[in-house]
């Protein structure tokens, strides 16, 4: 083939790859998070979200090439604290390795989380070439799909010899959407990529708190049936557990919520967003949430005025929004993303 050909039909690949990312963009207006969370299966509990092309930017990692440069990436997301929700930072280098994709060049990734399965969802980067992909997961050992929206299937010896998660055993390649999907179970990543394709509906209930989240580096979502159970006092030590219960009395008591998002801004700040089904709910929690936020951490030690700062709480509607700065050097998402966390208590 000429290369003046080739190269054109290159162009082509390239330009409709561009297209349909944009078309698929524009089915479905919002921030790359309400994107990524419209690929989330119903009956989704929690999800976490990573934006790795922000972290780059955050560490000054822009275009981070080779094991070196990934592992710098790595360290230095890690040390601001932008990295926790991840599900791939044990599998980054071999990805980087053996498929060329890894936090140095995704755009961003989320993990869904259900009853029935667990799915990642990676964004691509705009100039990346699936054949490629598709070359190097054969080539692995991974069984080509008969459609082209379907399911590679892999193996416990390829998790074994490449280093893989076994999240990543099972993987779907939606290049029109720009999406990488992979699970541990063949069954949930066909079912998630029915979710994509708009053929399956996607996880409802998260809008109110993931709408005025807007673009964060990282967060993590949650139904209120997981925040309330995975974040309560409950989860506590006796001790721990009754001084929570004490200070949740003395607060006025809390109200359960209905959706949380935990969020790290790009300005540094931390937005914890807690959806009520009334008014009167948020509001009588407004205050109460802000007292439990400047005391004591019982569950996870010292009080949270160590971790952060609180710079206001205020309810609009049937949200609460409570607006945190983080002291220096202290990792409040990992802390806070994990229970119990009494301000996050039902």
């Amino acid at each position: 083939m000429p290369r003046r050909i080739a190269l054109l039909l290159a162009a082509g690949v390239v330009l409709a790859l561009a297209v349909g990312l944009a078309a698929w963009r524009a089915a479905r207006p919002g921030s790359e998070l309400e994107r990524a969370l419209s690929t989330a299966p119903a009956g989704t509990l929690r999800a976490t979200w990573t934006d790795w092309a922000a972290v780059r930017r955050e560490v000054g990692a822009r275009d981070p090439r080779g094991a070196a440069g990934l592992t710098r990436l790595l360290d230095r997301g890690f040390e601001r604290d932008l990295t926790s929700t991840s599900a791939l930072l044990s599998s980054a280098e071999p990805m980087r390795a053996e498929l060329g994709l890894s936090p140095a060049n995704l755009a961003w990734e989320l993990l869904a989380q259900g009853p029935d399965g667990a799915v990642v969802a990676m964004g691509l980067p705009d100039s990346f070439s699936v054949d490629r992909l598709g070359a190097r997961l054969e080539r692995l050992g991974y069984r080509r799909p008969d459609s082209p929206d379907g399911v590679w299937r892999g193996t416990p010896e390829i998790a074994a010899t490449t280093g893989f998660t076994p999240e990543l055993q099972y993987v779907v390649v939606l290049e029109d959407q720009g999406l990488v999907l992979a699970s541990d179970t063949q069954g949930y990543a066909g079912r998630a990529a029915a979710v994509a394709l708009g053929d399956r509906p996607s996880v409802s209930g998260l809008e109110e708190v993931v709408e005025p989240a807007g673009s964060p580096v990282s967060a993590a979502v949650y139904t209120g049936e997981y925040g309330c159970e995975q974040l309560a006092m409950a989860q506590a030590d006796g001790a721990d557990a009754a001084q929570g219960e004490q200070l949740i009395a003395a607060a006025g008591g809390l109200n359960p919520y209905t959706s949380l998002a935990m969020t790290l801004q790009p300005d540094g700040s931390m937005q914890v967003l807690l959806g009520f089904e009334s008014e009167e709910q948020a509001r009588a929690d407004a205050d109460a949430r802000a007292q439990l936020a400047k005391g004591p951490a019982p569950g996870q030690g010292g009080d949270f005025s160590e971790r952060f700062r609180v710079r206001s709480v205020q309810s609009e509607g049937t949200l609460l929004t409570m607006d945190l700065r983080p002291r220096r050097d202290a990792y409040v998402l990992s802390d806070l993303s994990s229970g119990p966390v009494l301000f996050a208590s039902c």
